[in-house]
């Protein structure tokens, strides 16, 4: 132990400002972590009920410098460029450049930036407030003199209530053109950060012939964002971050606190503001014993104000991404993508992480995981209704992962529900 004290000590003498120790890489990922430039990517397939089958694949070009560098055991890369490329057969896709740079010309502060395209006709809707929390109904083959079907499964509602005039009656079209810039600077020795960036978005949204609920909604005012409108959002934020590797934690805390501010003098097409909290947990339970067993939890909510487009609801903004929700394969695992939506919205996710194997192939270090996982989140119309804990809704499920080169991680997961069951293939942890 007074070995890696010493480094320790030797390695914040070096850096041009102070880093607390607790974002010090472990001495294993830090013996496995690559030297120079590389490259990772891996296809991106998957197969379900919305998307249809997916491909296309996802990259990464990492620059991590050398060993002597003093950052390199403090950061997971100097910096990282990501290029995702998806196609689907339900004509989903995707092309997204993303560029990370974590101290960035040596200094405080950290700049990210983000651009792309999306099309995508599949997106559901089942509404905006606490009624998206009823369980799915529906009149056999859309017979309205027929008994009316309850809580049924996602499976039966789209085989026996999505047909006919009914068929696309909760889904609808989104294409999107984004622009992202954002820069973080850092206090208290790297643990504190705050962030401020500028988002920009053309976003078009439209339905499909037929009876469309989204359509319906916004005929009758309930709903603003149909059609195609510009979202300019003012961001800002403030990060605790104790974390010892960003991409797989074994120890330290993640928390911020985000606002979005969209408003019509700055040249956005509505006047709206969204607050986000998470606060993610992580604790390797028995170091001694077992080189990896991560306890990992996270506690997250947002609240919507204003005028906001029906889509802003489910896009909660954070620092590493947007999380959409609630349902998904980043918040509510047992449910469909955007499930349940209201103005007040939060989520929970618990996984033990247990790293039972790693191997070196073809000089490669991969490491695999076992991880058991629960979610749980609800919606609620206005903050003065969270106290309803009949709101909630939870799912459960079994995941793996394959961490490779330290910094890729391939997450496989499956989940269930009262109302589903979904499987999911990604690039990263959960949280």
């Amino acid at each position: 132990m007074a070995v890696i004290s010493n480094a320790q000590n030797a390695d914040s003498l070096k850096l041009p400002f102070a880093i607390a120790k607790e974002k010090r890489l472990p001495e294993e990922d830090l013996a496995n972590k690559k030297e120079g430039c590389y490259v990772t990517g891996v296809p991106d397939l998957s197969s379900d009920p919305v998307n249809g089958f997916g491909y296309g694949g996802e990259g990464s070009l990492f620059f991590n410098g050398k060993r002597s560098d003093p950052f390199f055991a403090y950061t997971p890369y100097r910096a990282k460029l990501d290029l995702v490329l998806f196609n689907t057969t339900r004509k989903q896709r995707e092309a997204m450049l993303r560029l990370d740079i974590p101290y960035v010309f040596n200094t405080k502060w950290r700049l990210r930036l983000e651009g792309g395209y999306e099309s995508n006709p599949n997106l559901l809707y089942f509404g905006t407030t606490e009624k998206t929390l009823n369980g799915l109904s529906y009149f056999q083959d859309s017979d309205s003199s027929k008994t009316r079907v309850t809580n049924a499964s996602y499976q039966d509602y789209e085989k026996h209530g999505l047909v006919g005039d009914n068929r696309f009656y909760n889904t609808y079209i989104k294409e999107e053109y984004i622009l992202n810039v954002s820069g973080e600077r850092s206090f208290l020795d790297g643990k504190l950060r705050t962030l401020v960036g500028y988002e920009i978005a053309q976003v078009g949204i439209t339905t499909f012939a037929g009876n469309s609920m989204l359509q319906s909604d916004f005929a009758q005012h309930k709903i603003l964002g149909v059609g195609k409108n510009t979202v300019g959002i003012i961001q800002v934020g403030l990060i605790y971050d104790t974390r010892d590797l960003e991409t797989d934690p074994s120890q330290g805390i993640f928390a911020e606190l985000t606002n979005e501010l969209s408003m019509k003098k700055l040249g956005s097409a509505f006047d709206f503001n969204k607050t986000f909290f998470h606060a993610n947990l992580y604790q390797n339970l028995l170091p001694k014993r077992v080189k990896k067993l991560v306890l990992a939890l996270r506690i997250a909510g947002g609240y919507t104000q204003g005028n906001s487009p029906f889509f802003e609801y489910q896009d909660q903004w954070s620092s590493e991404g947007s999380i959409e929700g609630l349902g998904g394969a980043h918040t509510l695992r047992g449910y469909k993508q955007a499930r349940f939506l209201g103005r007040v919205m939060t989520f929970n996710n618990l996984e033990l992480r247990y790293r039972f194997a790693q191997a070196k192939i073809l000089k490669q270090h991969l490491a695999f995981a076992a991880v058991p996982f629960a979610d749980a989140g609800g919606v609620w119309d206005e903050l003065s209704r969270v106290g309803n804990f009949n709101n909630y809704r939870v799912s459960e499920g079994m995941g793996l992962r394959i961490i490779w080169n330290v910094n890729t991680v391939l997450r496989f997961d499956y989940a269930v529900s009262q109302e589903d069951r979904q499987f999911f293939f990604n690039l990263s942890h959960t949280f």
